[in-house]
């Protein structure tokens, strides 16, 4: 570690890698300074020019996210998350953030303090925190550290959210061996807030004071922002230290007393500390302001003796908050949190001086204009696809086999697949019915949470599909969009607003940087397609180890609006004698692009090939008829066509309703476009391509007529696909399976032991 006092001579690389700055970075914080600056500076610059906290990378690619709506109170990355009005004086705030490496080093912590640290980014908006969710990405479980690692963070998840007392509403889990040595722990947090009750981050008025709250600080976490998530790493005991120690008890207290402070109105700001410690929080608090900051450190509670100033200025001990309050208001404001049992520290005060200056009682250890901490570089590179990029575009289907086995043995193996089996298994260890307010929870296309004091409901989603991103970072980034919103529509709510989580490899490779970029712009088209706003997120970078980055995963976190909660909707079949729609795609006949990047593709064929298809025309179409029907009350059940496909939309809506389904697939008894008879089209295909734009529905046979007038109305094309009844899922004369018996695949196929 740079230890305190002067530094003398020319600085070693070691101690730049240990903070993540390259020598060209220090020489330019040599030439801003106009001097060498010391070790406590030092390790500042480290923290906030670190790629967690500065987005040396990305920022000059977020600017392609469309950010504003009619309904978006927020600037992106002005404040710690982002708000969306949904009427009645009350808006939604929510956030996703990685804890990736933290989560790779010691999974159970790693992922705890990953959703304690989402979760004041919400406090820090005013907002209570009322729905948790969570994506996760690991290689495969046959590997016993891959278990390890699925189990500690699934425990960590579930142990800091349960004893937190906010429900964990929705997820996804995904298996791949890119993500073998580097699993991805994205969590979200929602809150709710008055419209006109929105915290602010900004530090106000020189004379203002600091109060620290919450935990004392000790030595966990150190280098946690530059040392962990802004360089790839290789042995993992070093980093041990760096991952934080979560406490969810103080956690839960910490929130009611800030929300009580914020409640008398002597609370002007209030910012979390998270990455980078109080280095972060107290410096990013003045510059919003346009003011400076002056810190004393011999103030600040710890938890271990002996630590130096570099020490407390970058920790990254959880559960702390700042908050800004009037000298005047200090006494009233620290008379809360003792009542609530909750350290309160005055620290510092905000000062007309635009510089960072930090004490240790009389001895002064930093004085840093906010300016330059600020002012992390910019890299906008030139990213090129790797040399294999158009060959695993190329899907020559005449070259690839049927299986040997039918579709019922596929159908069973696709079902009981880890990457589509239910994950039952791991939400039952989340409590997501606390607080009363869910009405759907986990394993349904999206969480539905009611909004007590209104009729309205909020739905909240969260996906991505790194497969496609692998194959084609464009297309894969407009389908990421298009499937979160896709989630929220199936249950009847309309999309308003997104968060994003970048999940990527070391963005100074070309390849990298180019799934960046690529992804990104793909994203933002879409999202301006569909009307969606990008209103906070997370960047996490240098994904990868010994040369092997994980495959790109962008992952959205999507925020839907119900008008009336009574009118959602479910992904099962609810009862027997119900006609089963298809809705979408302008070509009902599969094409060979179908299969591009599908499950079936990796699991049966062992590829991963091909270039993913999407119309965003006829993708929104699509979602507006659903929410449609769902509000006119024509659609009974609503489910989306994802992983593995029609053939396993199918079997999901029997599992889940508990009721058999009669039909055949679209192919049956159409020609083919060369005239050659029905028989002659695959039904791998058919079954279990992934085509986009398409949603199960069911609904009543006289409401028929209703559905065809609605979908000739939004030339959205439909199909009538069978019908609802009995104890067996009947598609074609090859496939008859009973329901209890695809059930029972989809229910066991994540077990490991």
């Amino acid at each position: 570690m740079v230890a305190e006092g002067e530094i003398t001579g020319e600085i070693t690389q070691e101690a730049l890698d240990e903070i993540a700055l390259s020598r060209a970075e220090y020489n330019r914080i040599v030439d801003l300074l106009n001097r060498e600056p010391n070790p406590v500076e030092l390790g500042m610059f480290g923290a906030l020019w670190s790629e967690h906290c500065g987005y040396k990378h990305s920022r000059p690619l977020l600017k392609f996210f469309p950010s504003q709506s009619s309904r978006v109170l927020s600037q992106q990355g002005a404040e710690n998350a982002g708000a969306v009005d949904i009427g009645d004086g009350l808006a939604v705030v929510f956030k996703v953030e990685s804890h990736n490496h933290p989560s790779a080093v010691e999974p159970h912590q790693g992922a705890a303090t990953g959703v304690g640290g989402i979760v004041r980014d919400i406090l820090a908006m005013g907002a209570r925190p009322i729905a948790l969710l969570n994506s996760l990405r690991f290689g495969p479980l046959s590997d016993p550290h891959n278990q390890h690692l699925f189990q500690g963070v699934v425990g960590g998840i579930s142990w800091y959210g349960n004893c937190l007392g906010v429900p964990d509403v929705a997820g996804e889990i995904y298996f791949d061996e890119s993500y073998s040595q580097n699993p991805l722990v994205n969590a979200m947090c929602v809150g709710l807030v008055k419209k006109d009750a929105i915290a602010t981050a900004s530090a106000g008025q020189a004379g203002n004071v600091l109060l620290l709250v919450g935990a004392g600080t000790g030595r966990d976490g150190i280098h946690g922002a530059s040392g962990l998530a802004s360089r790839t790493f290789e042995a993992e005991e070093e980093l041990r230290p760096t991952v934080q120690v979560g406490n969810p008890f103080l956690e839960k207290v910490l929130i009611e007393a800030c929300l009580e402070a914020l409640e008398t109105g002597d609370v002007l700001a209030i910012q979390d500390l998270g990455a980078a410690g109080l280095t972060s929080a107290a410096i990013e608090s003045a510059y919003r302001a346009g003011r400076g900051v002056s810190l004393d450190i011999a103030q600040v509670h710890l938890r271990e003796k002996g630590m130096t100033g570099y020490e407390v200025m970058l920790s990254e001990s959880q559960e702390r908050m700042i908050l800004v309050t009037r000298p005047d208001k200090t006494e009233r404001v620290r008379k809360i949190f003792e009542r609530w049992d909750v350290p309160c520290q005055l620290i510092g005060e905000v000062i007309s001086r635009k510089e960072a200056v930090v004490v240790d009682g009389p001895r002064q250890i930093a004085s840093v204009p906010i300016k330059h901490l600020v002012a992390a570089p910019r890299y906008r590179l030139k990213g090129k696809p790797d040399k294999d990029y158009k060959r695993r575009q190329k899907l020559a289907i005449d070259q690839i086999p049927l299986p040997p086995e039918g579709p019922s043995d596929i159908l069973i193996r696709l079902l009981a697949s880890p990457n589509i089996a239910s994950k039952e298994s791991v939400y039952r260890q989340y409590d997501h019915q606390v607080q009363t307010n869910t009405v759907l929870g986990p394993g349904s296309d999206a969480a539905v949470l009611r909004i007590k004091g209104t009729r309205k409901a909020i739905a909240l989603s969260i996906d991505g599909n790194s497969r496609y991103c692998y194959l084609d970072p464009y297309r894969g980034g407009q389908i990421a969009v298009a499937e979160v919103c896709r989630n929220l529509s199936c249950v009847g709510a309309e999309p308003l607003a997104l968060t994003d989580c970048l999940n990527f490899g070391n963005p100074e490779r070309p390849d990298v940087y180019y799934q960046l970029e690529w992804c990104i712009r793909g994203m933002a088209m879409a999202c301006r397609y569909l009307g969606v706003p990008v209103v906070s997120g997370n960047v996490s970078l240098y994904n990868e180890s010994k040369g092997q980055a994980i495959y790109p995963t962008p992952v959205l976190g999507g925020l839907g609006l119900l008008e009336d909660a009574s009118r959602h909707c479910q992904s099962g079949f609810p009862s027997d004698g119900l006609s089963v729609a298809l809705l979408g795609r302008s070509d009902l006949r599969p094409r060979k692009m179908d299969l591009a990047g599908s499950e079936y593709l990796q699991v049966v064929q062992g590829l991963v090939a091909g270039r993913p298809v999407l119309d965003l025309a006829l993708e929104s179409s699509v979602q507006d008829l659903c929410r449609r029907l769902i509000g006119d009350g024509v659609a009974a059940s609503a489910h989306d066509c994802a992983e593995g496909g029609l053939g396993v939309a199918l079997a999901e809506s029997c599992i889940q309703g508990g009721v058999g389904f009669t039909g055949s697939p679209p192919s049956t008894g159409s020609p083919t476009p060369t005239g050659s008879p029905a028989s002659s089209v695959r039904w791998d295909m058919t079954m279990f391509g992934e085509g986009q734009s398409r949603i199960v529905i069911s609904l009543t046979p006289e409401q028929w007529p209703q559905l065809e007038e609605l979908a000739a109305r939004a030339q959205v094309p439909i199909l009538n696909l069978g019908t609802t009844g009995g104890s067996n899922f009947k598609w074609g004369p090859r496939l008859n399976l009973s329901v209890t018996e695809i059930a029972q695949a989809w229910r066991n196929g994540l077990n490991f032991a």
